[in-house]
């Protein structure tokens, strides 16, 4: 199997997508109601943090000689 560089971005993004189908899930199963914006401020604030920390991860890796792929 091929291996793959981390990428922590990503990471951050599939964790805000998980908890915003895991909220949509919980209003769907009627454990508690959400309203339907809701997944615009956890997206947003994903996508910021993910922004935010692949702009980190890449100025670190060059910093380091790390080769990007």
């Amino acid at each position: 199997m091929l291996r793959h560089e981390f990428q922590p971005g990503r990471l951050i993004v599939g964790v805000f997508l998980t908890a915003t189908g895991v909220a949509y899930a919980g209003d769907a199963a009627g454990l508690w109601t959400i309203e339907w914006f809701a997944a615009i401020p956890l997206m947003v604030a994903g996508l910021f943090l993910a922004g935010v920390t692949a702009a980190l991860t890449r100025a670190i890796r060059r910093r380091r000689g790390t080769p990007e792929s």
